[in-house]
Parts: C-alpha cells; structure tokens; sequence
C-alpha cells in the first residue's frame, strides 16, 4: 500500500539524489532515512510503501520514473561519438572478464638517441671518441639522455582478472571515430612508441570504412565496428603483434589511484549482494599459448 503525500515541494536536485532514486529504483526500496530520503519524498519522487507482511520500503513515484529517463536521455546526448564507441568496446572488454581503466595518465620511457649537433662521424680506422669523465660544459643541452619520458593517455587500458603477473596481458586499445583523428594519431610515432611500452598488444578500434587495414603500422591490430552505435557488433581485422612486457612500479600505483569501470550488470548485482566487478575470482589459466610456470 502506497501513503498519499501532500503537494510535491520544489527540491533542486543534485547528482546525488539522482544516485538514490537509481539505487531505489534497482533495489526493494529498503529505506536508509537519511537526508537525501526526504528529500525525494518532498519532491514526490519517492513514496513510502508497505508491502502485505507489513515491511516499509520505498518505491518510485511516476513522477520519479521520469526524472530518471530524462537524466539518462541528457547523459546520453552530453557524450560524444568518440566516447560512446569507447563505452562501447569497454563494455566488450568487460563481458571477457578484463579489468578496464579510461582517461589514465601514465608515464612511458620513449627510446632517445645522441643529438646530431653532437655525434660527427669518424674517420674510417681511427678510434672512436670516448667521453670524457668530466665535461667543462656542464649545461642540459649537452647531456643527451638515453631515454625520454613522456604521458601517455591511452583511452582504454586493460589487464586480465589474475592473481598471476604473468598472465595479465596488459592491452591498450586506441579509439579513433574519424579518419582525421586516426590518421593525426599515426602521424606521432612516440606517442606510439609510448603505447608499446605500457603494454603486450596494442589495437586501434573505428567504424568499418574510416581506414583501410594496410594503412595501420603491422605490429598494431585493429577491431572494427559493423553498424550503428547502438546496435553495432565488433570485428577483430587483425590481431596485435604480442610483445612480453612487464608492467613497470609507477604504471602500478597509477592503476592502485584509478578506478576500473563497471558494467552495468556487475553494478546492478552488486545491489542485489553478489559480488562486484573487482570481488570476481580472477582467472589464473594464463593466457592462450602462456607456458604454465
């Protein structure tokens, strides 16, 4: 039996009350009273009901159901192309039981060679120029380090649920909705480079028809989307060039500060006691062809 309330008071709604109404609405409605409860009870988007063995809960009002719809169509316009394809294949990631992190930033090494203006080329059969222990130049234009860092921001990066470090397969997929994009992405090498240096395989995902697969260096794969957006499916056009790679301490505490994604399926079981994304039993089988230790 649902109360009658009295006429609905104008309550400025916060993301957090849009939370609750969430949380209620893929719950039974059992009631927390706290301060965010009287508030949607106030604003009539929530209604106080007894079931017949005489619990209280909460149920949403219609009221409600459709502050919920109209948060969701404006969440869903706000996004743009670039991201809905990134949630898209995120959520194919998460369905094969990777762990998936966006917007990191990650520092990568980025192999750097000696400075033209200070390598001259010696004369054939005479003995090469060793540097000195001490140099009278002491400014950092004249010390050529051996690697350069740089940050990189890979729009997807995900590792296998596994208690094995060997078996985690780091991946780095790059999402590219346009052929401007894609073809402004190919033109930096060490951004590249950087990729490959956080990861085992690193893949470019876009629409069917933004690029040719002859045109994405060979060591890189490429998934493909068949369709629209919403109904689409992915095809993998060509695997990575797999690379063992051990992910380095500062890439580690970066994951440890960042938080995975969810799928909406782990996030609505969660509500329901089972377990959550990061709570899985992690698969310890290795990845295919992994030699078992």
């Amino acid at each position: 039996m649902t109360a009658q309330l009295p006429t609905p008071l104008p309550i400025a709604l916060t993301r957090f009350h849009r939370t609750r109404l969430m949380q209620i609405w893929r719950s039974a409605g059992w009631p927390c009273k706290d301060g965010l409860e009287i508030d949607l009870l106030a604003a009539g988007l929530i209604a106080p009901y007894q079931t017949p063995e005489g619990f209280e809960t909460l149920k949403l009002t219609d009221e409600g159901i459709r502050t919920l719809a109209l948060a969701r169509q404006r969440s869903v316009r706000a996004l743009s192309a670039h991201d809905r394809l990134a949630q898209k294949f995120a959520a194919q990631l998460l369905t094969a039981g990777r762990i998936v992190w966006t917007e990191l930033s990650l520092r990568a090494v980025i192999e750097g060679g000696p400075s033209p203006a200070t390598t001259t080329a010696a004369p054939p059969g005479a003995a090469p120029d060793m540097p000195p222990l001490w140099s009278d130049d002491e400014t950092p234009a004249s010390r050529t380090a051996a690697n350069v860092w740089r940050m990189a921001r890979p729009d997807l990066f995900s590792v296998r649920n596994t208690s094995v470090p060997a078996y985690l397969q780091p991946m780095v997929h790059e999402i590219k909705y346009s052929r401007a994009d894609l073809l402004s992405d190919l033109r930096h090498g060490a951004k590249r480079q950087a990729y490959q240096w956080l990861c085992e395989e690193c893949y470019y995902v876009f629409p069917a028809g933004v690029a040719e697969a002859h045109e994405i260096p060979e060591h890189f794969g490429i998934w493909v989307l068949h369709g629209g957006l919403d109904d689409g499916h992915f095809e993998m056009l060509r695997p990575a060039r797999h690379a063992r790679c051990t992910l380095p301490f500062a890439v580690w505490m970066a994951l440890c500060k960042a938080t995975p994604l969810r799928s909406e399926r782990d996030r609505a079981q969660a509500h329901l006691g089972g377990p959550a994304a990061g709570e899985l039993p992690p698969d310890d089988s290795g990845p295919p062809g992994a030699d078992t230790p």
